[in-house]
This record gives structure tokens, sequence and C-alpha cells, in this order.
């Protein structure tokens, strides 16, 4: 392996002079990890966080069929689940927050020290 760095930060620098060649360097020491962040949290899960609301708009391969993440709210985590089975790039359907139907695309936060189910459901609106 040339690279030799984490895949899930930037590097600021990729070596070009013997014995290092392709070798990154300095993943933590920028500002770029925190912008694959924004990218990949939020641009591609659709995942935003705003006040005490978190929103959800994937944008993602059509060849995903689902994915999961587990969000950590102080003391409570929700664990989020994502199914695509129409392989759309786009489309939040219905959102289940313990199996109770969420109006719109967004659920409110709340610190109870529980663990939260939320089902995130990407099909075709119907017309």
């Amino acid at each position: 392996v040339t690279y030799k760095v984490e895949p899930y930060v930037m590097a600021a620098d990729v070596y070009s002079a013997p014995p290092h060649i392709g070798r990154g360097g300095w993943t933590w020491y920028t500002g770029a990890a925190g912008w694959m962040y924004k990218a990949g949290i939020e641009s591609i899960l659709g995942f935003t966080k705003r006040g005490e609301q978190l929103i959800f708009d994937p944008c993602i391969p059509n060849r995903w069929s689902d994915f999961e993440m587990t969000y950590r709210y102080v003391d409570t985590s929700y664990v989020i689940q994502v199914s695509n089975p129409n392989h759309l790039n786009r489309g939040v359907v219905k959102i289940l927050l313990d199996n109770v139907e969420v109006l719109g695309s967004e659920i409110s936060l709340v610190n109870d020290h529980e663990t939260h189910l939320v089902e995130v459901k990407m099909e075709v609106l119907a017309t």
C-alpha cells in the first residue's frame, strides 16, 4: 500500500520524493476533515442537524439498497436505517421514529438516555 493514511480524512500533502513517493501526510492537521464530514454525512448520506432537529435528505448512488448509521445526541442514541428498495438517488417518502410516522423530513432530538430507531424510506412519490 502506497498511501498509508486513514481513508476517511484528507492528507495535507502526498510525498513525491523517494523513498516515500505516494505516501500521504498531515491528515489531521488541516480543515479538510471537516469538509469530508460535510460532504459525506450531510451531502451524500443526507443528515443535517439544525438546532434540535435532524433533517434527512439523502443523495446516494442508486446502486445502494440501504445503509445504516448510529447518531449520538448527548446521552441518547439514534439508530438510523435508510432503505432504498427502488434504487433511487433521491426521494424520502416516509420517516418512522420508533415505529410512528413523522410528518415532513425531520425529527426532533431529545436527550432521554434511550436508544431510538429512525427508519427512512426512499421511494418514488406517487403523483
